[in-house]
């Protein structure tokens, strides 16, 4: 940073669901962010965090997870997943599919190939497909999504931003308390199978119904649930940071980066120098586990 010739007010590492890569962290002059989507399939997360100032943790059941004698509980926030200004309605397209699903299925999703497997025999109206589903999702009369490894995904959002119907796990991580289940959406048990038919079932045999709930989901999107309403809940959550005095936390992270690396960051970095497919990648995590950069 000093060698670009400037310090930021804040610097912000989102999660993009591989190896951290951004290294000594921990000694930054600025005020620094953690923004974890994926804490639920990368147990090394929540050690990774402690070398920031604050974290956003996108999976509410995890939170608990990212406290530490570091990294205290009124420096972690939750901040959910949203639509994307992108993701709207088009009605000018006609429903073909009685219950479409949009997503990957392949050998990383096991559970979800299962499922969708044994929904498919029971609902021959049941349309899979992958590609964009902002022109897709108009297409279905109810949307399914699907949650492999039980978190609160970004597909909620996005079918229910372009006005879909949607059932969808009920997997924790504040989903009912973002949304009603049944004015907003309709929720079935994890993975099984008969309980997202019956829900399915029942919104196709009550158009009006599915309809409404489409138009109440977007209604709720649009006013609390888009990328423009985390972007200002982000800013007042740096802004209470800020009131806090963020000097003094500054200060206090680069007064113990010894005690954060060899607590929280050594052992990760020492297991990804191992699994990095370059020696030289390697060799950055091998440094990086000693404090040399």
């Amino acid at each position: 940073m000093h060698l670009a010739g400037f310090v930021p007010d804040v610097l912000v590492v989102a999660d993009k669901s591989r190896p951290p890569f951004v290294l000594g962290v921990e000694n930054f002059p600025c005020l620094t962010v953690f923004y974890s989507v994926d804490a639920h399939i990368h147990s090394w997360q929540p050690y990774y965090a402690q070398g920031f100032d604050a974290c956003l943790v996108s999976l509410r059941d995890y939170t608990g997870s990212f406290i530490s004698p570091c990294l205290s509980a009124e420096r972690i926030f939750w901040s959910p997943p949203f639509a994307r200004d992108d993701d709207l309605p088009d009605f000018s397209v006609d429903r073909i599919w009685d219950c479409l699903f949009v997503g990957t299925v392949n050998a990383n999703t096991p559970n979800r190939a299962i499922f969708l497997q044994e929904l498919k025999k029971k609902l021959p109206g049941l349309h899979v497909a992958a590609g964009n589903y902002r022109e897709l999702f108009p297409r279905g009369r109810v949307l399914l999504n699907h949650c492999e490894n039980g978190d609160l995904n970004f597909r909620v959002f996005e079918a229910m931003g372009c006005g879909g119907s949607l059932v969808t796990p009920d997997v924790g991580h504040g989903l009912t308390d973002l949304f009603t289940d049944g004015e907003h959406l309709l929720t079935y048990s994890p993975d099984a199978v008969e309980s997202a038919l019956s829900k399915i079932n029942f919104l196709l045999q009550h158009e009006d119904i599915a309809d409404n709930m489409g138009k109440a989901a977007l209604d709720r999107i649009n006013t609390a649930h888009r990328a423009r309403h985390r972007a200002q809940a982000f800013t007042e959550f740096l802004r209470g940071l800020s009131a806090q005095d963020a000097s003094a936390l500054i200060d206090a992270r680069l007064a113990r980066t010894e005690q954060i690396r060899k607590q929280y960051l050594k052992l990760p970095y020492l297991l990804w120098a191992g699994e990095m497919p370059t020696p030289d990648l390697g060799q950055a995590y091998l440094a990086a586990a000693k404090g040399c950069f």
